[in-house]
């Protein structure tokens, strides 16, 4: 019961009381992000050296897959890219002390994403009814397990396909690839972050469909649609140019959307039978 007459008090809570309480949110998470970043730019060597750069070692663990599927398929022996020297360079005075820490705030909310989002929890569960939370158990633990995955899945995946791929493509014979240490960063942040948020397409059809949004009928419905969109946007992001690498990083893309399905499907229901019993 206090917990009730709690979540009640908080839902007749005025605006600016909710503005209020939702700045501590933020401000908590804010803090989190920030001792995270702390620890990611006193741990520097980590971060850039093992982490940042470590697809472009030959003893990346992808890059090991990579000439071990080569050896065993040997049409795939393109795969293979352990020759491959990278030249990196900084033109700018303040260039790599800005990116330590531009590299240490984003790693700061990586590492602190289950508790940002968390809090972003705890500000919206009050206005939920007791149904809806019991049907939202455990999803800070599966939203915070889909975007680790994600980011994994870039990682390890999509980054060393695409940064091989693209060092390694020759058009003019006379230039010679110098990467700009920003710009390699950069890279590797849009191909592993997005990525993150991709993989929370589950979670995002979840509440699409308790909203009345969208509905597991129109989700089949445009299953065509949707699946050429994914293998658009895989292909400006990985434009490796071969077929194998295309559905290799698409498939988990789609297995997501048909879970998604799954899960739209089951919610829907739901809301249906209360509709029902109401």
């Amino acid at each position: 019961m206090a917990k009730i007459d709690e979540a009640d008090d908080k839902q007749e809570m005025g605006f600016f009381d909710h503005i209020d309480v939702l700045r501590w949110h933020i401000l908590r998470s804010v803090i989190a992000v920030l001792l995270f970043g702390i620890i990611a730019f006193v741990n520097k060597s980590f971060i850039f050296d093992f982490l940042i750069f470590g697809p472009t070692r030959p003893d990346f663990p992808t890059n090991r897959a990579f000439c071990w599927i080569g050896e065993k398929l040997p049409f795939l022996s393109g795969l293979c890219m352990q020759s491959l020297k990278y030249n990196f360079i900084n033109t700018d005075l303040a260039g790599q002390f800005m990116l330590h820490i531009q590299t240490s705030a984003i790693a700061g909310f990586v590492f602190a994403f289950p508790y940002v989002f968390w809090e972003f929890w705890r500000f919206i569960k009050p206005a939920l009814h007791e149904q809806e939370l019991k049907n939202a158990n455990f999803i800070v633990f599966f939203t915070s397990i889909l975007f680790l995955l994600g980011c994994l899945f870039g990682y390890f995946i999509i980054a060393p396909f695409s940064i091989n791929f693209l060092y390694s493509y020759e058009a003019i014979a006379q230039a010679q690839n110098m990467i700009e240490v920003e710009n390699y960063i950069n890279t590797i942040v849009s191909m592993v972050i997005p990525t993150g948020m991709m993989f929370e397409l589950p979670m995002l059809v979840y509440f699409l469909t308790k909203f009345g949004i969208i509905t597991p009928k129109l989700m089949k419905e445009s299953r065509k649609i949707a699946y050429v969109v994914i293998l658009f946007i895989i292909a400006v992001i990985t434009p490796q140019g071969d077929m194998f690498s295309l559905l290799l990083i698409s498939a988990p893309i789609f297995t997501l959307y048909e879970i998604s399905i799954n899960i739209s499907s089951r919610v829907h229901k739901q809301i249906v039978k209360e509709e029902e019993n109401y």
